[in-house]
């Protein structure tokens, strides 16, 4: 991370005097800035969007999505922040180091011991996060995306397919579809076990999969439950899913 500056801060905690109290605690420790405050990790997701904080202090338990979650989706941002949790509860630390934090932190939390993880986290360059978290097992159960009303959460379950065109990634969902930011290859790698690589920029369900078309010119398709316009499947791809799924 960039020496000479402040390093940012955003605090997301559901309790007003919970992030009143880190934010205090901030005060008072020198190279760091508090940028921002969410009350729950969706709206964790939407503030790092927007303000791209170097460092995230994440409560655990919060209403509509919790801390953990919204690691696993920070995790795979193209500059993910560094993660230090700050809760009440000591029965989440392992997940909580499965999921990267550079630091578990009890409330209520100590000054010391924070101004502690902050270094740590500062030492940290982006490209380790990025490292780290591509080392990740834990699945996301939701894809994040932006839209005019702000961020949206499409359940994984509910993806047909991503389809990717130069910087953005197009997931059409039974819902609709949305651009999101996540690459193709990330994706492949994270969910690989529900979804298929069809073509270069593209990746279907495979619950939605229900058989392959070829047409006069030689050219394969590829059907899915709940869309009308197949998609386009490359020679090489045709035969390895003919073979993995016998469609």
């Amino acid at each position: 991370m960039a020496e000479g500056r402040k390093l940012k801060v955003l605090i997301v905690d559901d309790e007003p005097p919970a992030r009143s109290r880190l934010r205090s605690l901030l005060d008072e420790i020198a190279g760091f800035e508090v940028v921002g405050e969410a009350a729950n990790g969706q709206e964790a997701l939407g503030a790092t969007h927007d303000l791209v904080p170097d460092i995230v202090l994440l409560d655990v338990r919060m209403p509509s999505m919790d801390g953990l979650e919204a690691a696993r989706h920070l995790n795979v941002l193209e500059e993910p922040p560094a993660i230090i949790f700050t809760t009440a509860y000591d029965q989440y630390a392992v997940e909580a180091f499965e999921a990267h934090a550079v630091g578990y932190l009890l409330k209520p939390v100590r000054q010391e011991l924070l101004a502690r993880a902050l270094e740590r986290a500062g030492r940290l360059t982006r490209a380790q996060l990025q490292k780290l978290a591509a080392a990740d097992d834990a699945r996301r159960t939701h894809i994040a995306a932006r839209s005019r009303e702000g961020l949206k959460l499409i359940p994984l379950e509910e993806v047909l397919y991503f389809l990717a065109d130069q910087k953005y990634t197009t997931v059409r969902h039974l819902q609709g579809e949305d651009l999101i930011e996540d690459s193709l290859k990330l994706l492949e790698e994270e969910f690989g076990a529900t979804f298929v690589r069809i073509h270069r920029n593209a990746l279907v369900g495979v619950k939605y999969l229900e058989r392959i078309e070829r047409n006069a010119e030689g050219q394969y398709f590829v059907r899915l439950r709940g869309t009308e316009a197949p998609l386009q499947v490359s020679r090489r791809m045709a035969g390895e899913l003919k073979e993995r799924f016998r469609i």
